[in-house]
């Protein structure tokens, strides 16, 4: 089973889970409209996710619909916290800098 971690490190997998952000379920196709990859290579991209648990899968007819499940991006979220700190301070040290000279 990947990790969440392997599941965002690739920009097509972000990009797709951008885009079920909306909160819309999508298909394949409706992805795969807006990328310039073949059915298959976004299929592979959305199995990785889904063992990832970042979608689930639901049909409707022969349709199979993917959403998002955005609750295992928290180990994400929890990892890139102390880093947080880090872009506060430089960020309040350039706005200091900016507004000493203008």
């Amino acid at each position: 089973m990947p990790s969440v971690f392997e599941a965002v490190a690739d920009p097509t997998r972000r990009g797709i889970l951008a885009r079920l952000r909306s909160g819309d379920a999508l298909s394949v196709s409706d992805i795969a409209a807006e990328l310039p990859m073949t059915r298959q290579a976004v299929t592979k991209h959305l199995d990785l996710l889904r063992d990832a648990g970042l979608i689930h899968v639901r049909w409707r007819g022969r349709e199979r619909l993917h959403e998002l499940d955005a609750r295992p991006l928290r180990e994400v979220d929890e990892w890139l916290e102390p880093y947080s700190a880090f872009w506060d301070d430089a960020l309040g040290r350039l706005e200091r800098h900016l507004k000493e000279n203008p």
